[in-house]
């Protein structure tokens, strides 16, 4: 499970659980470089996660622009010595709204960096892995990937197309020595993505915070909500040697919500 000798590339790293994995990479011995949109968020993680002791570089870019992806990526293949063994693709946007009312603007937003930006990222990083025979990609969707979440029609459609990308990936790349897979997350607490979809939730359902919380963890069978640190665990896991014979697959992180 350890990552001596390895390098990594994290997408959304700026966010809680993409951070949460950049830092977890380096403690467990990789060498890594994060990207995200917002500078001062990535500078401020980078920061957090070198004063750590961990050996970290940063570059800000937007993963929708495919001429800022080959900038992070030609930035990271300088920085580690020409190589990128693991991506993992956090970057996302989440949003909610009635079918009716979505505007195709929101739609395609959601697509884009959901589903562009994380083919963008393994396009241009995959021919580095094919050089060295060896490569670990993970994916995000989500729990609303496999089951549509009501009210979030453009973000459950964009995490499914996600794993149809891992699955077809998987296929591709295994004679490669390429392995490709995602994660399929529940409701996540202290993530910026929680934050927005219970905000909207009380808004569209007229309902106060403690009782979306409940009514949410009350269809989680393990009876809370998934904390950053589950998330990571599985991540690390997908990423290491031990999940070596695991390819295409879409893991459920959601205390049992989700079976299939």
């Amino acid at each position: 499970m350890g990552f001596e000798d390895k390098t990594a590339l994290v997408t959304g790293a700026a966010g809680a659980i993409g951070k949460g994995i950049a830092a977890d990479f380096c403690r467990n011995g990789a060498k890594v470089f994060i990207t995200d949109l917002r500078e001062d968020a990535l500078d401020a993680a980078t920061s957090e996660i070198t004063a750590a002791g961990g050996t970290c570089r940063a570059l800000a870019a937007d993963v929708v622009d495919e001429r800022q992806v080959i900038a992070v990526v030609s930035a990271a293949k300088e920085a580690f010595g020409g190589r990128i063994d693991i991506l993992v693709n956090v970057a996302g946007v989440v949003a909610q709204g009635k079918v009716e009312d979505l505007t195709a603007q929101e739609w395609d937003r959601v697509f884009a960096v959901n589903c562009r930006g994380t083919f963008l990222f393994i396009k241009h990083v995959v021919p580095l892995m094919k050089a060295n025979c060896y490569g670990k990609i993970v994916n995000f969707s989500s729990k609303s990937g496999k089951t549509g979440s009501a009210l979030m029609a453009h973000y459950s459609a964009a995490k499914a197309a996600i794993i149809g990308l891992t699955q077809a990936l998987a296929y591709e790349l295994a004679a490669d020595g390429i392995t490709v897979n995602c994660l399929c997350p529940g409701i996540t607490e202290n993530t910026g993505v929680w934050d927005n979809v219970s905000a909207g939730y009380i808004k569209n359902l007229g309902m106060g915070r403690d009782e979306v919380v409940k009514k949410f963890t009350a269809k989680v069978p393990l009876g809370r909500l998934a904390s950053i640190s589950d998330v990571v665990a599985v991540t690390r896991f997908l990423a290491s040697d031990g999940a070596a014979y695991m390819t295409g697959q879409a893991v459920n992180v959601t205390g049992g919500r989700e079976m299939h």
